[in-house]
């Protein structure tokens, strides 16, 4: 009967530097891309041996350029992987010339670790112990599966007993640290008494799976933990399992060994096509849009550039060397409209990008002070920032100013509008949907200081903002502006309409 550890599962702020620490540097294989179970516009990636088997698996949820979290009690702290005991000194120097923060060697309860730290600062500690896999990957060096984890915890009694249902038994205690041992691996439970709580984020690991032997044992062990706040049964395609947080707080799975991730894929083609969840087939290609891209190891790649706005780009299959730039609504981010703008230009690059303003936690792309009043200098303000960025954009990533196309949304769409007046000549071809006046005393522009400037507005009929929408169309004709703009029957939400006048407007219908 199968127990230990199924998987560990962490959050993620990079896809990329994720990808290249796990399947470049540690040279894991990565055995499954997915869109997460319950959120499906999170990529899930999982990382293992040779054929994923449960017992190797690190799995990451990615939160592209998320907030960090915090660790602390009521966590798993850190990961620990086995490696064959003679290749701690090739790890170390390995780990050097990669420039990958590296502490030790250090022996810890008889065994000999090196412990580093991911681009996200997830502690993984590489154990020299002789723990064989079970689908051996090509490097000689590389892990072989899961030696352990350490969680921090205010109630190392309660935690201990807890974790004992999972098929552990109480190990050798050392200070503050009770080893608790499966047949496979183990569970180091850390007194964490009067350390700060855990705080959920990018950067953190976010649970700890356990092996169960088959679909009755987690049905068993939810009417088991009936009087817990363990879930329900799910369904997650290769595996049957249930979540449960134990007394001080530690989130915990427990899974089943089968299907598996051999279930939709070939065991030499694991991890080489992007899947989505059963109950999110209809939205497939949307969701395919949306998820961050990455390369392998050895794969071209595209380098991101930190610069002053976050952002993204899709590339599609066979790019059409025209890129459009997406600016969100109020509470968007920068993926939101890239499923829009792929149905309108399927071949285009779509560079989306994230509004710097926040309110109640959600993003902007200025300050408001009520729903038709704003910060006229953030305004001001912000609409220099972004022009910044696309002068930074144009040269960071080589793009063609003259084949840049600006779709915005709402309040994307009023920022756009803001910068067609203030910058005259940055902005050739802009999508405006649900747009407004939003400049208060807006320059007084004259022909021809916009005569390069070819825009479409959309107004919804029903719109409640649509009053405030022709003194933007004046202001933008009395600059030159070549402008076209229609009214829709619809509210202030989107519709297919939009799609259809915006692929014709660009000539793409």
């Amino acid at each position: 009967m199968p127990t230990g550890i199924h998987h560990v599962t962490g959050i993620t702020r990079r896809v990329q530097a994720n990808v290249d620490f796990y399947a470049g540097f540690l040279g894991l294989r990565l055995v499954k891309r997915t869109g997460g179970f319950e959120d499906a516009e999170q990529l899930h990636l999982f990382y293992g041996d040779a054929l994923g088997t449960p017992g190797s698996l690190v799995t990451f949820l990615v939160w592209e350029d998320g907030a960090p979290g915090r660790v602390g009690h009521g966590q798993v702290a850190e990961i620990a992987l086995a490696v064959p005991p003679a290749s701690i000194g090739d790890w170390l120097t390995r780990a050097m010339t990669a420039r990958v923060p590296v502490e030790g060697p250090l022996r810890e309860r008889g065994e000999t670790v090196l412990r580093l730290k991911d681009p996200d600062g997830v502690i993984v500690k590489l154990v020299g112990v002789d723990l064989p896999a079970a689908a051996p990957l090509p490097d000689p060096i590389a892990p072989t599966r899961l030696r352990g984890v350490t969680i921090l915890t205010e109630q190392p009694r309660v935690t201990r007993d807890f974790i004992a249902r999972f098929g552990y038994r109480p190990g050798t205690a050392e200070g503050a640290v009770q080893r608790m041992e499966s047949d496979t691996d183990t569970v180091d439970i850390r007194d964490a008494s009067g350390f700060f709580p855990g705080i959920p984020g990018t950067g953190i690991l976010d649970h700890v799976a356990f092996r169960a032997p088959d679909e009755d044992a987690v049905r068993r062990m939810r009417l088991a933990l009936k009087d817990t706040d363990a879930t329900s049964v799910h369904d997650r395609k290769y595996f049957l399992s249930l979540y449960v947080r134990e007394p001080a707080g530690t989130l915990l799975e427990y899974a089943t060994d089968a299907p598996g991730f051999t279930l939709d894929e070939a065991p030499e083609n694991l991890g080489e096509t992007l899947f989505v969840p059963p109950h999110d087939a209809a939205r497939a290609e949307d969701l395919r849009v949306i998820l961050p891209q990455f390369a392998l190891p050895g794969e071209e790649r595209h380098p991101m550039r930190d610069l002053h706005f976050i952002h993204r780009f899709h590339r599609p299959e066979n790019p059409d060397g025209s890129t459009i730039v997406l600016l969100h609504g109020t509470g968007g981010n920068e993926s939101d409209l890239m499923p829009l703008a792929h149905r309108i230009a399927p071949r285009a690059t779509l560079l989306g990008v994230r509004g710097r303003s926040t309110e109640e936690g959600i993003n902007r792309w200025f300050r408001r002070y009520d729903a038709v009043t704003y910060d006229q200098a953030d305004i001001r303000a912000e609409a220099g920032a972004f022009a910044g960025f696309i002068d930074e954009a144009v040269r960071a990533y080589g793009l063609d100013p003259k084949a840049l196309t600006y779709l915005g949304y709402s309040n994307g769409a009023n920022l756009l509008g803001a910068v067609l007046q203030l910058h005259p000549g940055l902005i050739g071809h802009a999508v405006l949907l649900r747009a407004m006046q939003v400049l208060e005393e807006p320059p007084a522009l004259q022909a021809p200081a916009l005569a390069g400037s070819r825009v479409l507005m959309l107004t919804g009929a029903r719109d409640p903002f649509a009053r405030m929408a022709p003194a933007l169309e004046r202001a933008l004709r009395n600059g030159g502006a070549a402008l076209q703009a229609r009214t829709v029957e619809a509210g202030h939400e989107l519709l297919p309409e939009d799609v259809t006048l915006a692929a014709g407007w660009l000539g793409r219908d």
